[in-house]
């Protein structure tokens, strides 16, 4: 009896440690194999970024020459406009804003699989933009302003379910706006302003639900959708250096989250609603001039209350300038010059501001 219990608990001990044993296999095994992807990953996104130095071909302050090495054993989380995340040591920001850099944007960037922010303005890219950019999946920000982007905007921009911030500002695209850039549910700005875009804004713009500031001036767009009236915290409009005409703007009329609209160099026609100022609860700035706009000067213009600016200046109002506008104890700028106003209240009026 006692033997049998021996040798069943001899057993049960070798049985503990083949256990103990296969358990640091397999914990050994697992380690290597995290490090072996962890260095992967790492030497992925040091080919990415040893790839984008490669098509730069010039680089005036020897930023990325002198600091971006090929060595095995360099860090590139401390390499110059480059950001890694703490917890995966992966690359979540690349910024290389204002460096004067130029040359071309590589296909390989898009390898960069946890990159959150990607910053190039100020610099002399140039070039198609790859498509594997779009599988950036975690983009919240793109800023391409002031480069030498040319071409149409391509319609993969679209694909970035988390992207906030898109800029393109001071390019040369030119053509239509794509319109799946307005599925970004998540943008809450884009801006671009001063290319050479043109036709009618895509009617999907109105799908931006999240946007608070829209840049689209400097360009040739000839038509404001309706649906842009359904933008519920947009706070900023600036479409003025256009080629819009006739009188669509009155659906931005309807915003009361909008503190800024900048309409002026148009070919805005009509009068204004003498009710413009009904959901206009919000609106601080608002330049309409340089456009045809005609008829009176709203009489209820008072009753945009946060109003601090205005210009309605060359354009084809008439008539005398509402005495309520002394009312708006906010206002600081009027500029009323260019109309075909008459009267003589105009001195009294202008008494009632604290410039």
């Amino acid at each position: 009896m006692d033997k049998s219990r021996f040798l069943l608990l001899r057993m049960l001990s070798m049985i503990h440690c083949l256990c103990y044993i296969y358990m640091m296999i397999m914990a050994n095994y697992l380690t290597a194999g995290a490090l072996a992807i962890a260095h992967t990953n790492f030497s992925t996104d040091q080919s990415a970024l040893l790839a984008l130095k490669a098509h730069i071909t010039s680089d005036p302050q020897n930023i990325l020459t002198a600091n971006w090495s090929s060595a095995s054993n360099s860090d590139i989380c401390n390499w110059v406009g480059v950001t890694c995340g703490a917890r995966h040591h992966r690359v979540t920001a690349l910024n290389l804003s204002s460096m004067g850099l130029a040359g071309v944007i590589p296909p390989h960037l898009g390898n960069l699989s946890f990159l959150i922010e990607l910053h190039l303005k100020n610099n002399f890219f140039n070039g198609p933009l790859p498509q594997e950019l779009s599988r950036l999946r975690r983009l919240k920000a793109i800023n391409f302003q002031y480069n030498n982007f040319t071409g149409t905007i391509p319609s993969w921009f679209g694909s970035f379910p988390k992207l906030q911030t898109f800029i393109l500002w001071g390019n040369g695209f030119s053509g239509f706006i794509p319109a799946a850039i307005f599925n970004l549910s998540a943008l809450e700005k884009i801006d671009l302003s001063n290319n050479q875009l043109s036709g009618s804004i895509p009617r999907e713009i109105g799908n931006l639900t999240m946007v608070k500031r829209i840049y689209l001036d400097d360009n040739k767009f000839e038509e404001l959708p309706n649906e842009i009236g359904s933008l519920g915290q947009l706070e900023e409009l600036f479409v003025q250096d256009n080629a819009l005409k006739g009188s669509a703007f009155v659906p931005v009329l309807n915003i009361s989250s909008l503190t800024t609209f900048t309409l002026y160099g148009n070919n805005m026609s009509g009068s204004l609603p003498d009710n413009m100022c009904e959901h206009l609860s919000s609106i601080r700035r608002l330049y309409l001039d340089q456009n045809q706009l005609d008829g009176m000067i709203p009489s209820k213009l008072w009753q945009c209350k946060e109003l601090r600016e205005i210009s309605l200046a060359s354009n084809n109002f008439r008539g005398s300038i509402p005495k309520s506008l002394g009312n708006l104890t906010y206002l600081s700028k009027i500029i009323l010059s260019d109309n075909n106003l008459e009267g003589n209240k105009c001195g009294s009026i202008l008494q009632s501001f604290r410039f």
